[in-house]
C-alpha cells in the first residue's frame, strides 16, 4: 500500500501542485504561532510542550486516523494516506524554480537564470556570472530535494514500519517547518518572537529527527553516483559543507557526483524554503 500510495501523491502532485498559498499552508502557518504564542514563556519545558503540541500532535492524529480508518476501510485508508503524502511532499514546490534556472543556462541568459535562482532563494546572491553563484545553486537544489522529497518518503517510511501509517511524513515537514518558522526575524507585528529557547528547541528537535533521513539520502546519493568518492566525502568533508543533516547530503552529494557544492556560508541560515 505505502508504495502505491507514494506513487500515486507524486502523480496528483505533478498535476495539481500546490501553490505557493494555499489553505493548508495558511493552516499549518496559524497553528505554529498559536503554539508559540500560548505555550511559549521563555522556559525550556514550555519550550518542548510547544514543540511537541505543534509537531508530535499532528503527526499523532495522522496515524491515529489512518488506523481508524483501516478498521472500518482499507479504501478510505488509502485514500487519507495519499491525501496525507500530497499535502507533505513537495517536489513542484522547488522543480519549478530549478526548472527556469535551469532553462534560462541551457539559453544562454545569465542575468535572467540570476533572477529566476534570486526569487527563490531566500539569502543575498552575489551579482556576477553564474559561475558566481552556480555553486550555491546547485547545493541549495540538493538540500531542497532531500528536506522536500527524500527526507518525507523516509520518514514515512520509517513510521509507516512501525504501523502508523502517515504519521512520518507530517512529523518530518512540521519539524522542518518549526525549525524556519522559530527563528528570529520571522515575527509579525506585535509578536515578539520564539523564546531562545523555544529556538533552540525547534531546531533540536529538527537535527534529531532528520538525523536518519539525511543519512538515507546520503546513501541514495552515494548508490547512484560514484560509491566510493560519496562515501570518503560524506566521511572527511560534511561538517565542512553545511550544518547537521544538511552537510552529511551536501557531502554525499559533491562526491557522488564529483562536483563541488557550496559550504556553510553561502547557504541561508534556516535552510530552503522552496516557495514558501
Amino acid at each position: 500500500m505505502s508504495f502505491f500510495a507514494l506513487v500515486l501523491a507524486l502523480l496528483i502532485e505533478q498535476a495539481r501542485p500546490l501553490s505557493a498559498s494555499n489553505a493548508v499552508h495558511d493552516a499549518l502557518t496559524a497553528w505554529v504561532r498559536l503554539m508559540a504564542r500560548y505555550t511559549d514563556n521563555g522556559q525550556a519545558w514550555h519550550a518542548r510542550l510547544a514543540w511537541c503540541l505543534a509537531v508530535l500532535g499532528p503527526a499523532l492524529v495522522a496515524g491515529v486516523v489512518f488506523v481508524l480508518l483501516g478498521w472500518f476501510s482499507a479504501l478510505l485508508a488509502f485514500v487519507w494516506l495519499v491525501l496525507v503524502l500530497y499535502l507533505t511532499l513537495g517536489f513542484r514546490q522547488f522543480s519549478h524554480h530549478f526548472t527556469q534556472v535551469r532553462d534560462a543556462l541551457h539559453n544562454g541568459q545569465d542575468e535572467a537564470a540570476r533572477e529566476a535562482f534570486a526569487r527563490w532563494y531566500p539569502g543575498d546572491l552575489p551579482s556576477g556570472p553564474s559561475v558566481v553563484w552556480l555553486k550555491p545553486f546547485l547545493a541549495y537544489s540538493v538540500v531542497s530535494a532531500h528536506r522536500h522529497v527524500f527526507g518525507v518518503i523516509s520518514a514515512f517510511l520509517l513510521l509507516w514500519w512501525l504501523g502508523l501509517g502517515p504519521a512520518g511524513a507530517v512529523l518530518y515537514r512540521l519539524a522542518e517547518y518549526a525549525s524556519r518558522q522559530w527563528v528570529p526575524g520571522r515575527e509579525r507585528a506585535g509578536d515578539p518572537g520564539p523564546s531562545e529557547a523555544l529556538q533552540r528547541v525547534s531546531q533540536e528537535g529538527w537535527r534529531l529527527i532528520d538525523w536518519l533521513p539525511a543519512r538515507a539520502t546520503a546513501s541514495a546519493f552515494a548508490v547512484v553516483g560514484n560509491f566510493e568518492e560519496a562515501v570518503a566525502s560524506w566521511r572527511g568533508e560534511a561538517s565542512a559543507h553545511g550544518r547537521d543533516g544538511d552537510g552529511v547530503v551536501l557531502a554525499a552529494a559533491a562526491g557522488a557526483l564529483n562536483v563541488r557544492l557550496a559550504d556553510e556560508r553561502d547557504l541561508p541560515p534556516d535552510g530552503p524554503s522552496a516557495s514558501r
